[in-house]
C-alpha cells in the first residue's frame, strides 16, 4: 500500500492508512500490539492520529515504522509525512557529550564483603585459641570452661517481628454496600482478557492497562467514572452494587460513563 497516489488534500491521514492496512491484513489491534510490543491504547491513539501518547517524536516515528511493517506497508512515506506535519526531523545529536558524561559519572562503591569475612574469621580463631590456652593452664578441660561460661548466661529471648496486615481487597459484599454519595464501578474479566481505561470526573487517569481473565478492578469517584473497554464482551460490570445487564459482543469497544444514579449509561 502506498500513500503517494492521493492528491495533497485527499490523502488519508497516517492513522487512517495504518488502520485500513491492518483491517485489510485481517489483524486485530491486540494482535498488532503483541507483534510490535506497542501498547494497545497507543495503537488506538495512533490510528486516530493522536501522537501525544507516544512520548515524543522519536518514539512516534518508531511506532509508525513498527505498525507499518506489521501490516506489510512501506513505513518511510508515513514517517516523512509525519516529519512534514510535525516540524521536520530534528538535527542529530553529537555523541561526544554522551561519552563525556559517561567518563564523569563515577562507579558506585560496593561494600568490601571479602575483607569483612576475613576479619570475622580472624576474631573467631583468636577467641577459640584464647579459650583453649586458658583452659589448659588451669588443668581444667576447655570444654568445662566453655560449659561454666554458658551456665550463667541467659539465652536471649527470641524477637518476633510483627508483619503488617495485608490490605484487604474489595469484596462483592463491599460493592453491594457501595456508598450512596459516590459512584462505584467494578470490572471483572470473567470471559477473557481486555484492555481497559478508567478516569474520574476531572479526567484524571485511574487505570490504563490489560485486565487478565479472572482479575477484577474497582474504581470510585464522588461524581463520575468514565470507562473505555477494549473488549467489552469479556467484561462483567457492576455499578453501585448492581450488575449491568448490557450484552456486549466479543471484541466490541465501548466508551461508558457512570454516575451516582446509575446503572445507566451516561
Amino acid at each position: 500500500m502506498s500513500i503517494g497516489n492521493f492528491p495533497e488534500d485527499d490523502r488519508p491521514s497516517i492513522g487512517r492508512v495504518l488502520q485500513q492496512a491492518r483491517i485489510a491484513a485481517g489483524l486485530t489491534v491486540e494482535e498488532i500490539s503483541t507483534s510490535t510490543r506497542v501498547r494497545i491504547p497507543i495503537v488506538h491513539a495512533i490510528e486516530e492520529d493522536d501522537f501525544s501518547r507516544c512520548g515524543g517524536d522519536v518514539y512516534a516515528r518508531g511506532h509508525i515504522r513498527a505498525l507499518a511493517r506489521a501490516v506489510h506497508i512501506d513505513p518511510e512515506p508515513l514517517v516523512a509525512r509525519y516529519d512534514d506535519e510535525h516540524g521536520g526531523r530534528p538535527a542529530p545529536m553529537s555523541a561526544a557529550p554522551l561519552f563525556e558524561a559517561e567518563r564523569i559519572r563515577s562507579e558506585p562503591r560496593r561494600p568490601n564483603w571479602t575483607a569483612a569475612m576475613v576479619a570475622a574469621i580472624v576474631v573467631v580463631i583468636g577467641f577459640v585459641g584464647f579459650t583453649v590456652v586458658k583452659g589448659g593452664g588451669n588443668g581444667t578441660p576447655a570444654t568445662q570452661v566453655a560449659e561454666g561460661a554458658t551456665a550463667h548466661t541467659q539465652s536471649p529471648r527470641p524477637t518476633t517481628s510483627k508483619r503488617a496486615d495485608p490490605k484487604p481487597e474489595t469484596s462483592d459484599s463491599a460493592i453491594a454496600a457501595a456508598p450512596r454519595d459516590k459512584v462505584t464501578v467494578k470490572l471483572s474479566a470473567s470471559q477473557g482478557k481486555s484492555w481497559i481505561s478508567a478516569k474520574d470526573h476531572s479526567g484524571r487517569l485511574l487505570f490504563d492497562g490489560l485486565l487478565l481473565q479472572g482479575q477484577s478492578k474497582t474504581f470510585q469517584d464522588r461524581e463520575r467514572v468514565d470507562l473505555v473497554l477494549g473488549d467489552a464482551g469479556s467484561i462483567e460490570l457492576f455499578v453501585n452494587g448492581k450488575k449491568v445487564e448490557d450484552k456486549f459482543q466479543p471484541g466490541q469497544v465501548e466508551r461508558l460513563s457512570y454516575t451516582k444514579g446509575d446503572p445507566a449509561v451516561g
